[in-house]
Formats: C-alpha cells, structure tokens, sequence
C-alpha cells in the first residue's frame, strides 16, 4: 500500500500506546491397462529438470452395467501380464463403484470372489464397498449393514476405523441421524470411535440439531458406552452455543468443564470463542468479565484475546478502554497488529473521531503496520459520514491507485455523499471504478446509485437541495 499522503499528516497523533484425523484407506491405485511395456529402451529419458509424464486415470468401465464389467473383469485377468494382487483387485472395484450403484458394486466384488480363488480381501477392499455404501445417492441403511455383515462373516472385524469411515461419509451427505445410529450400534457391537470421529459427529450434530437433542447424544454415549467428550468436545459445544448468542449457557459449560473429574481445564482458545460472542454483541463488560475469569483461572491471554476484546470494546464504542487494553497488550509482549489497528479506526469513527483515527493510519504504517482493504473501508467510510469530504476523496484515491477493494458500506457511504455535495459526476466515477475492480456486482453498485440518484431527484423537488 502507499503511504499516507503529506495533507493527512498535519493532524497530531493520538497518544496510543503500544487434530489429526485417523487417515481413511489409502487410495488404491489406479485401475488401467496393465499390459507390460516390451521394450523398456521406448520409455522417455527424464532429468531432474523434466520429469516423467503421467498420464491422467481414465476408468476402464464405460458403462455401469453389471455384466459388462464382468466381461471387462474376466477379459483383464485373462491377458494381464501382472500378479492380480490385492492393489488391483481394490482399484478394480475403486473404479466400477465410482459409477456403479451399491448392489452391483457388491455383485462384482461376489464375482471376482468366485473367480479368483487365490483372491484375499483385505480391510481395505471392504472398506472401498463400505464408503461407496454410504455416499452414494440411492444407497441405503441395508446397504451399509450389508457390507458391514461380508467384513463380520469374512472375519474382518469392525474397528474403530470403520466406524470413522461411516460416521464421516454420511455427515458428509447430510445423513447425520443414521451417522448417529450407526456410531452407536457399531460401539456396541464391535468397536467404540476414537476421539476424532466422535467429534466429528458432534460437530456436524451442532449444525444440525437442537443443543437439547445433542447433550441428550453426549449424555447416552457417556452412560451407556463410556465414550465420554473431552476437551475439543467442550470447545464444539462452546462454539455452537456461542454462535446461537446462548452465553450463558457457554459460561455454563465452562464452569462443567472446569468442575469435571477428567482433568479437563478450560484453555485460552475457549475463553477466546466465548470472548469473540460477547464482543459480536456489542457485550463489553461481559468480554471484560471472560477475560477477568481467564487471568483468575491462571489461563494467560493471547493475541487473540487482546485483539478480540480491543474490537469488542471498540464496537461498544469504549475506545478509552479498548486502549487501555492496548497498552496490556504491548506490555504482556504482543504487537497490535492490521486487526488491532482497524478495530480501533472502527471504534474511533463511531464516536465520530475520524481524525483521530486518520493520524492513526499514519502511526500504524510508521510501525511497519500494512493496512488492508478493510482498514482502509472503515476509514473511508467514518470520514465521509463525518462530511469531511477533502479527505475521504484523498483517501479514495490513494485506494484506488493501489488498486483496494470498496466494501458496500464504503461504496454507499462515499457515493452518497458525494451526490450529496452535488458532486454527481464524481459519484459515477465511484460507481466506474467499484465496477471496473469487481468491488461489487454491476447490480448491487448501480441500486446503490440509482438509489441516492433518486432520493436526490425527490428533494430537489422539495426545496431540500439546491
């Protein structure tokens, strides 16, 4: 970004002071013509500077029809030059189930069992059968039971990386009930999941359902299998009832957590997601209030959490405060930073103290700070709903030399008050400009302007405009 035009710097500076999931299945490979290469001296040269080509997976079925992939089968196995090893037999069924529904999919696999005796399917190749069953479209819970029995009856026991399997493919569709079901079956029958998978489907249950309907999952898993929620559990749980402004009930669930007999202690980015819901409501005693608890609890603040609490408080318009809480900050070792800066601009520019915020700009790029596109919006934006036109058209074009985005506020904000001014020409050179860099859609910039344009009309009309 450019620096801060000479005419901004005649303003005197405020004082500021300063999980790993479980891996699914590797992807078997690639089902292709297997005929061996005769000549090996046709293979190309490589370097280090041009490696070999590969050529893109091209899928040997053509159609999804169960008997001509028998025929396919049969004709490969045939002429292959190659051991039909494990690797080929799961990229067979890899490729035909990707167009292929569920039961002909199993129908091959019965084939290529009877066919090849010598034929051994591992935990992968079901695995292959049991993911198709619960992605594909028209599949249903049979389907997946029914897999689910060839792995039992073939000896091959359901772990707990079957049950992340089925639990992550139908959360995936949108089949978060029968995702639940079936977590618990196979807990009960075979194997209880690990902690990812478990919340992976309180996560997706979070989304989906109401807080009563999830805590009535947690509590069955608990009491009836002992898969008991641990940390990251609480933090989903936080999360969703922060992002439903239920802070309450977050508090609540800090205080279970932190009364918990697991050793389970609330962290910072707990009272940070807590923090983060106080502050989007405007709540800033209540964000002074989590972070007070935070310090008492022995848990240290970080970055997050000033910059989270100086834009709670700045939105609250305390700027006085969100300062202090600056100068906090830069003493517990923490440099604010484009948010920082931004959040205070913000602040700043609703008490109508867009000066204020303007020399603010200056001390930030001083500090090696670079503003961004926002910053720059919630500048442009308090100057010209401060009148100070001068300025906010300066600011623009240093915006626009540098090739910064508008944000709609911004965009209305200067467009309506340069047709305010009179200024209509101007505005269209706005509206040019915030099309021409795809700041917003043609549609949403033209009702922007056509809007003021008409607003105008009607109080010329009145005597209200000269």
């Amino acid at each position: 970004m450019g620096k801060v035009p000479p005419s901004f710097r005649s303003f005197p500076a405020n004082q500021l002071v300063r999980k790993p999931t479980p891996s699914p299945p590797a992807t078997p490979r690639d089902f292709r013509n297997r005929t061996a290469v005769r000549d090996s001296t046709r293979l190309p040269q490589t370097t280090h500077h041009q490696p070999l080509h590969r050529e893109p997976f091209r899928n040997p079925f053509k159609s999804p029809s169960l008997s001509d992939a028998k025929s396919l089968f049969n004709s490969i196995a045939a002429t292959s030059r190659i051991p039909l090893d494990l690797k080929f037999h799961n990229s067979v069924l890899q490729s035909y189930a990707s167009i292929a529904a569920v039961d002909d999919t199993v129908k091959l696999f019965q084939h290529i069992l009877k066919s090849q005796p010598k034929f051994s399917p591992g935990r992968s190749t079901y695995l292959i059968l049991l993911s198709h069953a619960c992605r594909a479209p028209d599949s249903s819970i049979a389907n997946i039971h029914r897999v689910l029995n060839l792995m039992v009856n073939s000896g091959c026991e359901p772990d707990h990386v079957t049950t992340d399997i089925v639990v992550r493919s139908l959360c995936e569709t949108g089949r978060v009930d029968e995702a639940k079901d079936l977590m618990k079956e196979l807990t009960e029958k075979h194997s209880p999941p690990d902690t990812y998978t478990y919340n992976f489907l309180l996560k997706y249950m979070c989304k989906s359902k109401s807080l009563g309907v999830v805590y009535e999952f947690v509590d069955e898993m608990r009491e009836s299998f002992d898969v008991k929620p641990d940390l990251v559990s609480f933090t989903i749980l936080i999360d969703n009832v922060c992002n439903s402004k239920n802070l309450r009930e977050a508090m609540f669930l800090v205080d279970v957590l932190g009364n918990s007999h697991n050793g389970f202690k609330p962290d910072c980015f707990v009272y940070n997601t807590i923090m983060k819901g106080f502050c989007t409501l405007s709540k800033g005693s209540e964000a002074i209030g989590v972070y007070k608890k935070m310090k008492e609890e022995g848990i240290e603040p970080d970055h997050i959490t000033y910059n989270t609490l100086i834009y709670g408080l700045s939105k609250s318009g305390r700027v006085e405060e969100a300062r202090k809480y600056l100068k906090i900050m830069v003493e517990a070792g923490y440099e604010p930073d484009t948010a920082t800066y931004t959040s205070l601009m913000n602040g700043m520019c609703r008490k109508g103290e867009s000066l204020g915020a303007l020399s603010l700009l200056e001390e930030m790029e001083a500090k090696g700070c670079v503003p961004n596109d926002c910053t720059y919006n919630t500048l442009l934006h308090g100057l010209c709903k401060a009148r100070l036109m001068d300025k906010g058209m300066e600011l623009y074009e240093l915006m626009k030399a540098n090739g910064v985005k508008l944000e709609t506020n911004g965009y209305a904000t200067l467009v309506r008050s340069l047709v305010k001014c009179g200024k209509v020409a101007e505005a269209y050179e706005v509206f040019d400009y915030a099309v021409e860099s795809k700041s917003l859609t043609d549609a949403s910039a033209y009702t922007t302007l056509e809007t003021t344009l008409k607003w105008l009309k009607k109080a010329k009309e009145k005597g209200l405009v000269v």
